[in-house]
Protein backbone atom coordinates (compact mmCIF):
# COMPACT_ATOMS: atom_id res chain seq x y z
CA UNK A 1 0.00 0.00 0.00
CA UNK A 2 1.08 3.62 -0.96
CA UNK A 3 2.66 5.31 1.68
CA UNK A 4 1.40 9.23 2.18
CA UNK A 5 1.28 11.16 1.32
CA UNK A 6 -0.19 10.09 -1.91
CA UNK A 7 0.30 11.24 -5.31
CA UNK A 8 -2.93 11.97 -6.97
CA UNK A 9 -2.96 12.74 -10.54
CA UNK A 10 -4.17 16.26 -11.67
CA UNK A 11 -7.74 16.49 -12.79
CA UNK A 12 -9.02 13.63 -10.63
CA UNK A 13 -11.76 14.17 -8.25
CA UNK A 14 -13.31 11.43 -5.65
CA UNK A 15 -15.83 10.42 -3.20
CA UNK A 16 -16.66 7.52 -1.44
CA UNK A 17 -19.79 7.57 0.99
CA UNK A 18 -22.13 4.58 3.52
CA UNK A 19 -25.43 4.94 1.57
CA UNK A 20 -26.95 1.80 3.64
CA UNK A 21 -25.85 -0.74 0.74
CA UNK A 22 -24.40 -3.08 3.05
CA UNK A 23 -25.63 -4.10 6.14
CA UNK A 24 -22.54 -3.19 7.81
CA UNK A 25 -23.36 0.50 6.99
CA UNK A 26 -19.70 0.69 5.84
CA UNK A 27 -18.38 2.76 2.71
CA UNK A 28 -20.38 1.39 -0.12
CA UNK A 29 -20.55 3.94 -3.18
CA UNK A 30 -17.61 5.19 -5.05
CA UNK A 31 -17.52 8.24 -7.69
CA UNK A 32 -14.47 9.49 -9.72
CA UNK A 33 -14.54 12.22 -11.71
CA UNK A 34 -12.64 13.80 -14.41
CA UNK A 35 -12.50 17.18 -14.55
CA UNK A 36 -12.38 16.95 -18.52
CA UNK A 37 -12.86 14.73 -20.87
CA UNK A 38 -10.21 11.41 -20.61
CA UNK A 39 -9.58 8.51 -22.39
CA UNK A 40 -11.02 5.61 -20.94
CA UNK A 41 -10.13 1.66 -21.57
CA UNK A 42 -10.84 -1.47 -20.20
CA UNK A 43 -9.92 -4.89 -19.33
CA UNK A 44 -13.20 -7.31 -17.91
CA UNK A 45 -14.02 -10.37 -16.83
CA UNK A 46 -14.64 -13.88 -18.98
CA UNK A 47 -17.36 -15.44 -17.30
CA UNK A 48 -19.74 -16.21 -19.91
CA UNK A 49 -22.60 -14.68 -16.92
CA UNK A 50 -21.70 -11.18 -17.17
CA UNK A 51 -23.08 -8.51 -14.69
CA UNK A 52 -25.00 -5.64 -16.16
CA UNK A 53 -22.42 -3.00 -15.21
CA UNK A 54 -19.78 -5.00 -17.03
CA UNK A 55 -21.78 -5.38 -20.10
CA UNK A 56 -22.92 -1.53 -20.40
CA UNK A 57 -18.93 -0.51 -19.63
CA UNK A 58 -17.87 -2.91 -21.78
CA UNK A 59 -20.07 -0.71 -24.78
CA UNK A 60 -18.28 2.28 -23.45
CA UNK A 61 -14.99 1.47 -24.15
CA UNK A 62 -12.30 2.46 -25.38
CA UNK A 63 -13.50 5.99 -25.71
CA UNK A 64 -11.68 9.51 -25.37
CA UNK A 65 -14.62 11.20 -23.67
CA UNK A 66 -15.16 9.50 -20.36
CA UNK A 67 -16.03 11.65 -17.31
CA UNK A 68 -16.61 9.43 -14.28
CA UNK A 69 -17.04 5.96 -13.03
CA UNK A 70 -19.54 4.99 -10.80
CA UNK A 71 -19.23 2.16 -8.35
CA UNK A 72 -21.33 0.44 -5.31
CA UNK A 73 -20.63 -2.27 -2.91
CA UNK A 74 -22.58 -4.77 -1.52
CA UNK A 75 -24.51 -5.74 -4.36
CA UNK A 76 -23.15 -7.02 -7.85
CA UNK A 77 -26.39 -6.75 -10.22
CA UNK A 78 -25.31 -9.54 -11.70
CA UNK A 79 -27.94 -12.16 -13.11
CA UNK A 80 -31.24 -9.96 -12.52
CA UNK A 81 -32.33 -9.29 -15.56
CA UNK A 82 -33.69 -6.25 -17.99
CA UNK A 83 -34.24 -4.38 -14.34
CA UNK A 84 -30.07 -4.64 -13.92
CA UNK A 85 -29.40 -3.51 -17.01
CA UNK A 86 -31.99 -0.21 -16.43
CA UNK A 87 -30.62 0.04 -13.12
CA UNK A 88 -26.87 -0.15 -14.27
CA UNK A 89 -28.21 2.74 -17.09
CA UNK A 90 -30.05 4.76 -14.10
CA UNK A 91 -26.90 5.29 -12.36
CA UNK A 92 -24.65 6.53 -14.73
CA UNK A 93 -27.64 9.01 -16.22
CA UNK A 94 -27.78 10.34 -12.46
CA UNK A 95 -24.36 10.85 -12.54
CA UNK A 96 -24.21 12.65 -15.51
CA UNK A 97 -27.02 14.87 -14.28
CA UNK A 98 -24.73 15.55 -11.12
CA UNK A 99 -21.72 16.48 -13.18
CA UNK A 100 -22.75 18.33 -16.40
CA UNK A 101 -21.74 15.26 -19.12
CA UNK A 102 -23.60 13.05 -21.59
CA UNK A 103 -24.85 9.77 -19.50
CA UNK A 104 -22.55 7.73 -22.15
CA UNK A 105 -19.06 9.10 -20.75
CA UNK A 106 -20.04 7.36 -17.23
CA UNK A 107 -18.53 3.81 -16.65
CA UNK A 108 -19.99 1.94 -14.04
CA UNK A 109 -18.97 -0.87 -11.30
CA UNK A 110 -20.78 -3.00 -8.96
CA UNK A 111 -19.34 -6.04 -6.38
CA UNK A 112 -21.08 -7.71 -4.04
CA UNK A 113 -24.34 -10.49 -3.65
CA UNK A 114 -24.67 -12.50 -6.80
CA UNK A 115 -28.72 -12.16 -7.98
CA UNK A 116 -30.27 -9.21 -5.66
CA UNK A 117 -31.62 -6.53 -7.02
CA UNK A 118 -29.91 -3.04 -6.81
CA UNK A 119 -31.97 -0.73 -3.47
CA UNK A 120 -32.06 1.87 -5.93
CA UNK A 121 -33.60 4.54 -3.59
CA UNK A 122 -30.39 4.27 -1.72
CA UNK A 123 -27.75 3.73 -4.33
CA UNK A 124 -29.78 6.82 -5.79
CA UNK A 125 -28.92 8.93 -2.20
CA UNK A 126 -25.58 7.70 -2.44
CA UNK A 127 -24.26 9.21 -5.37
CA UNK A 128 -26.25 12.33 -4.84
CA UNK A 129 -24.04 12.47 -1.40
CA UNK A 130 -20.80 11.38 -2.97
CA UNK A 131 -21.59 14.21 -5.74
CA UNK A 132 -21.89 16.43 -3.22
CA UNK A 133 -18.45 15.57 -1.54
CA UNK A 134 -16.20 15.29 -4.55
CA UNK A 135 -12.68 16.49 -3.83
CA UNK A 136 -9.13 16.27 -5.21
CA UNK A 137 -7.52 15.50 -1.90
CA UNK A 138 -6.16 12.82 -0.62
CA UNK A 139 -9.12 12.13 1.98
CA UNK A 140 -11.51 12.13 -0.70
CA UNK A 141 -9.39 9.29 -2.88
CA UNK A 142 -8.81 7.05 0.70
CA UNK A 143 -12.77 7.18 1.09
CA UNK A 144 -13.12 6.04 -2.72
CA UNK A 145 -10.92 3.49 -2.26
CA UNK A 146 -12.82 1.93 0.87
CA UNK A 147 -16.13 2.05 -0.86
CA UNK A 148 -15.53 -0.38 -3.43
CA UNK A 149 -14.44 -3.17 -0.68
CA UNK A 150 -16.98 -6.07 -0.07
CA UNK A 151 -14.53 -8.69 2.34
CA UNK A 152 -11.28 -7.12 1.85
CA UNK A 153 -9.75 -6.43 5.30
CA UNK A 154 -8.36 -2.66 3.90
CA UNK A 155 -7.92 -0.83 1.04
CA UNK A 156 -5.54 -1.55 -1.70
CA UNK A 157 -3.96 1.44 -3.56
CA UNK A 158 -1.00 2.47 -5.31
CA UNK A 159 0.37 5.72 -6.68
CA UNK A 160 3.42 6.63 -8.47
CA UNK A 161 4.87 9.86 -10.39
CA UNK A 162 7.75 10.10 -12.85
CA UNK A 163 9.01 12.34 -15.37
CA UNK A 164 8.39 12.00 -19.15
CA UNK A 165 9.66 14.22 -21.15
CA UNK A 166 10.52 16.49 -18.89
CA UNK A 167 6.63 16.56 -17.61
CA UNK A 168 5.69 15.12 -14.30
CA UNK A 169 3.01 12.48 -14.41
CA UNK A 170 0.91 10.85 -11.73
CA UNK A 171 -0.33 7.62 -11.57
CA UNK A 172 -3.06 6.44 -9.04
CA UNK A 173 -5.00 3.49 -8.62
CA UNK A 174 -7.47 1.73 -6.31
CA UNK A 175 -8.61 -2.13 -6.72
CA UNK A 176 -10.24 -4.22 -4.39
CA UNK A 177 -10.62 -7.97 -4.41
CA UNK A 178 -10.36 -10.66 -1.82
CA UNK A 179 -12.19 -13.54 -3.07
CA UNK A 180 -13.48 -15.07 -5.78
CA UNK A 181 -9.80 -14.39 -7.27
CA UNK A 182 -8.21 -16.29 -10.52
CA UNK A 183 -7.86 -15.83 -13.70
CA UNK A 184 -8.48 -14.23 -15.74
CA UNK A 185 -9.43 -11.48 -13.09
CA UNK A 186 -11.55 -12.31 -10.62
CA UNK A 187 -13.95 -10.34 -8.25
CA UNK A 188 -11.74 -7.56 -8.46
CA UNK A 189 -12.37 -4.34 -9.26
CA UNK A 190 -9.29 -1.80 -10.21
CA UNK A 191 -9.47 2.00 -11.36
CA UNK A 192 -6.22 3.19 -12.55
CA UNK A 193 -5.73 6.98 -13.06
CA UNK A 194 -3.42 9.25 -15.00
CA UNK A 195 -2.93 12.73 -15.85
CA UNK A 196 -0.96 11.59 -18.61
CA UNK A 197 -1.92 12.08 -22.53
CA UNK A 198 -2.29 8.93 -24.28
CA UNK A 199 -3.99 7.66 -26.95
CA UNK A 200 -6.83 5.30 -27.32
CA UNK A 201 -5.61 2.49 -29.07
CA UNK A 202 -2.44 2.79 -27.11
CA UNK A 203 -4.16 2.30 -23.90
CA UNK A 204 -5.83 -0.35 -24.58
CA UNK A 205 -3.34 -2.26 -25.96
CA UNK A 206 -1.17 -1.16 -22.71
CA UNK A 207 -3.60 -2.08 -20.55
CA UNK A 208 -4.13 -5.70 -22.02
CA UNK A 209 -0.50 -6.38 -21.71
CA UNK A 210 -0.67 -4.85 -18.20
CA UNK A 211 -3.21 -7.43 -17.04
CA UNK A 212 -2.18 -10.04 -18.64
CA UNK A 213 1.00 -10.07 -16.49
CA UNK A 214 -0.39 -8.85 -13.03
CA UNK A 215 -4.18 -8.87 -12.27
CA UNK A 216 -4.40 -12.18 -15.05
CA UNK A 217 -1.53 -14.08 -12.97
CA UNK A 218 -3.11 -14.17 -9.79
CA UNK A 219 -5.59 -16.45 -7.91
CA UNK A 220 -7.18 -17.19 -4.37
CA UNK A 221 -9.85 -20.00 -5.45
CA UNK A 222 -9.74 -20.48 -8.80
CA UNK A 223 -13.57 -19.07 -9.44
CA UNK A 224 -13.89 -16.28 -11.98
CA UNK A 225 -16.29 -13.65 -10.89
CA UNK A 226 -19.18 -11.94 -13.43
CA UNK A 227 -18.01 -8.64 -12.62
CA UNK A 228 -14.41 -8.50 -12.88
CA UNK A 229 -13.49 -4.67 -14.27
CA UNK A 230 -9.85 -3.08 -15.01
CA UNK A 231 -10.51 0.62 -15.96
CA UNK A 232 -7.05 2.91 -17.31
CA UNK A 233 -8.63 6.69 -17.32
CA UNK A 234 -6.05 9.37 -18.67
CA UNK A 235 -6.97 12.78 -18.66
CA UNK A 236 -3.81 14.41 -20.37
CA UNK A 237 -4.47 17.07 -22.93
CA UNK A 238 -0.72 17.30 -24.55
CA UNK A 239 1.02 15.16 -27.10
CA UNK A 240 0.44 11.69 -26.67
CA UNK A 241 2.86 9.80 -25.43
CA UNK A 242 4.95 7.88 -27.77
CA UNK A 243 8.85 5.97 -28.60
CA UNK A 244 10.85 5.51 -25.07
CA UNK A 245 8.40 7.49 -23.01
CA UNK A 246 5.38 5.20 -23.58
CA UNK A 247 7.42 2.52 -22.78
CA UNK A 248 8.54 4.08 -19.82
CA UNK A 249 5.04 4.94 -18.70
CA UNK A 250 3.90 1.30 -19.56
CA UNK A 251 6.80 -0.25 -17.28
CA UNK A 252 6.15 1.82 -14.39
CA UNK A 253 2.43 1.48 -15.06
CA UNK A 254 2.56 -3.13 -15.25
CA UNK A 255 4.79 -2.57 -11.75
CA UNK A 256 1.87 -0.36 -10.26
CA UNK A 257 -0.81 -3.41 -11.06
CA UNK A 258 1.80 -5.88 -10.19
CA UNK A 259 2.14 -4.55 -6.97
CA UNK A 260 -2.06 -4.47 -6.88
CA UNK A 261 -2.49 -7.92 -7.76
CA UNK A 262 0.17 -9.20 -5.04
CA UNK A 263 -2.20 -7.29 -2.63
CA UNK A 264 -5.34 -9.16 -3.78
CA UNK A 265 -3.67 -12.18 -2.75
CA UNK A 266 -2.26 -11.08 0.66
CA UNK A 267 -5.62 -10.13 1.36
CA UNK A 268 -7.25 -13.53 0.16
CA UNK A 269 -10.29 -14.57 2.20
CA UNK A 270 -8.38 -17.04 4.81
CA UNK A 271 -5.19 -16.47 2.92
CA UNK A 272 -2.11 -17.03 5.84
CA UNK A 273 0.63 -17.26 2.90
CA UNK A 274 1.56 -16.13 -0.63
CA UNK A 275 3.21 -18.76 -2.98
CA UNK A 276 4.96 -17.25 -5.76
CA UNK A 277 5.56 -19.87 -8.30
CA UNK A 278 8.16 -19.24 -10.92
CA UNK A 279 7.68 -21.63 -13.81
CA UNK A 280 10.67 -21.62 -16.51
CA UNK A 281 12.14 -24.31 -19.09
CA UNK A 282 8.48 -24.95 -20.78
CA UNK A 283 7.97 -24.63 -24.31
CA UNK A 284 6.84 -20.98 -24.41
CA UNK A 285 4.96 -18.77 -21.99
CA UNK A 286 2.05 -19.64 -23.23
CA UNK A 287 2.48 -23.06 -21.94
CA UNK A 288 4.71 -21.96 -18.63
CA UNK A 289 1.30 -20.02 -17.42
CA UNK A 290 -1.19 -22.88 -18.04
CA UNK A 291 1.53 -24.99 -15.82
CA UNK A 292 1.24 -22.58 -13.02
CA UNK A 293 -2.09 -21.86 -13.02
CA UNK A 294 -2.49 -25.86 -12.75
CA UNK A 295 -0.08 -25.43 -9.94
CA UNK A 296 -1.36 -22.90 -7.93
CA UNK A 297 -4.94 -23.95 -7.94
CA UNK A 298 -4.41 -27.51 -7.00
CA UNK A 299 -5.87 -27.70 -3.43
CA UNK A 300 -3.30 -30.47 -2.57
CA UNK A 301 -0.22 -27.44 -3.27
CA UNK A 302 -2.41 -25.01 -1.49
CA UNK A 303 -2.93 -26.62 1.97
CA UNK A 304 0.64 -27.93 1.56
CA UNK A 305 1.55 -23.94 1.34
CA UNK A 306 -0.90 -23.74 4.46
CA UNK A 307 0.73 -26.40 6.36
CA UNK A 308 4.09 -25.21 5.86
CA UNK A 309 4.65 -28.59 4.29
CA UNK A 310 7.44 -28.56 1.66
CA UNK A 311 5.80 -31.68 -0.48
CA UNK A 312 7.65 -31.19 -3.86
CA UNK A 313 4.99 -34.55 -4.92
CA UNK A 314 1.83 -32.18 -4.92
CA UNK A 315 3.86 -30.22 -7.08
CA UNK A 316 5.52 -32.13 -9.53
CA UNK A 317 2.42 -34.18 -9.95
CA UNK A 318 0.21 -31.04 -10.64
CA UNK A 319 2.72 -29.61 -13.21
CA UNK A 320 2.10 -32.93 -14.92
CA UNK A 321 -1.58 -32.99 -15.54
CA UNK A 322 -1.21 -29.64 -16.93
CA UNK A 323 -1.31 -30.52 -20.01
CA UNK A 324 1.56 -28.91 -21.41
CA UNK A 325 4.79 -30.82 -22.69
CA UNK A 326 7.15 -31.16 -20.27
CA UNK A 327 10.35 -33.24 -19.85
CA UNK A 328 10.18 -35.38 -16.06
CA UNK A 329 13.72 -36.32 -16.15
CA UNK A 330 14.56 -32.24 -17.02
CA UNK A 331 12.16 -31.71 -14.12
CA UNK A 332 13.78 -29.10 -10.48
CA UNK A 333 11.78 -27.75 -7.48
CA UNK A 334 13.14 -25.13 -5.02
CA UNK A 335 10.68 -24.51 -2.14
CA UNK A 336 12.08 -21.42 0.00
CA UNK A 337 15.08 -21.68 -1.94
CA UNK A 338 16.16 -24.79 -0.78
CA UNK A 339 16.98 -27.32 -3.64
CA UNK A 340 14.83 -30.70 -3.30
CA UNK A 341 14.37 -32.33 -6.76
CA UNK A 342 16.59 -31.86 -10.21
CA UNK A 343 16.60 -33.78 -13.13
CA UNK A 344 13.50 -36.07 -12.06
CA UNK A 345 15.33 -37.25 -8.51
CA UNK A 346 14.91 -36.10 -5.49
CA UNK A 347 17.70 -34.35 -3.14
CA UNK A 348 18.52 -35.52 0.46
CA UNK A 349 16.85 -32.09 1.98
CA UNK A 350 15.38 -31.03 6.29
CA UNK A 351 11.66 -30.62 5.47
CA UNK A 352 11.78 -29.20 9.06
CA UNK A 353 14.31 -26.59 8.34
CA UNK A 354 12.26 -25.58 5.52
CA UNK A 355 9.27 -25.78 7.00
CA UNK A 356 10.59 -23.22 9.91
CA UNK A 357 11.43 -21.22 7.04
CA UNK A 358 8.25 -20.75 5.29
CA UNK A 359 6.48 -20.59 9.05
CA UNK A 360 8.80 -17.42 9.13
CA UNK A 361 8.00 -15.41 5.74
CA UNK A 362 4.22 -14.33 4.74
CA UNK A 363 5.21 -15.27 0.88
CA UNK A 364 7.05 -18.29 -0.16
CA UNK A 365 8.83 -18.91 -3.11
CA UNK A 366 8.22 -21.94 -5.71
CA UNK A 367 11.00 -21.96 -8.57
CA UNK A 368 9.65 -25.35 -10.65
CA UNK A 369 11.48 -25.97 -13.88
CA UNK A 370 9.63 -28.48 -16.65
CA UNK A 371 12.56 -28.61 -19.28
CA UNK A 372 14.94 -26.93 -21.10
CA UNK A 373 12.25 -24.66 -23.29
CA UNK A 374 12.35 -20.70 -23.33
CA UNK A 375 8.74 -20.48 -21.43
CA UNK A 376 8.72 -18.70 -17.83
CA UNK A 377 6.16 -16.97 -15.56
CA UNK A 378 5.76 -15.90 -12.49
CA UNK A 379 2.43 -16.61 -10.96
CA UNK A 380 0.89 -15.69 -7.30
CA UNK A 381 -1.77 -17.37 -5.23
CA UNK A 382 -2.69 -17.38 -1.75
CA UNK A 383 -2.77 -20.70 0.14
CA UNK A 384 -6.12 -22.33 1.08
CA UNK A 385 -6.84 -22.70 5.25
CA UNK A 386 -9.67 -23.66 7.68
CA UNK A 387 -10.59 -19.94 7.68
CA UNK A 388 -11.57 -19.32 4.11
CA UNK A 389 -13.82 -22.45 4.51
CA UNK A 390 -15.37 -21.25 7.45
CA UNK A 391 -16.04 -18.23 6.11
CA UNK A 392 -17.21 -19.32 2.83
CA UNK A 393 -19.81 -21.62 4.43
CA UNK A 394 -21.27 -18.52 5.60
CA UNK A 395 -20.92 -15.77 3.46
CA UNK A 396 -23.74 -15.00 0.64
CA UNK A 397 -22.10 -14.48 -3.11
Amino acid sequence: MSKSPLVLPKGFRFAGVAAGIKASGKPDVSLIVSDQRAVAVGVYTTNQVVAAPVVLSRTRTPSSTVRAVITNSGNANACTGEQGMSDAKAMCEQVAERIGCDESDVLVMSTGVIGQALPMAKVSAGIDQASAKLAAGETAFLAAADAITTTDKGRKMETREITLDGETIRIAAMAKGAGMIAPNMATMLSVICTDATIDPDEAQGMLTRTANVSFNRVSVDGHTSTNDTLLLLANGNGTPLSGESICLFERELTELAIHLAKQLVIDGEGASRVMQLHVFGAEDDDAAEKIAKTVAASPLVKTAIAGCDPNWGRIVSAAGYAGEAIDPEKMSLKIAGEAIYRNGTPLPFDAAAIGDRMKSNREVEIELGVGEGNGKVTYWSSDLTTDYVQFNTKYTT
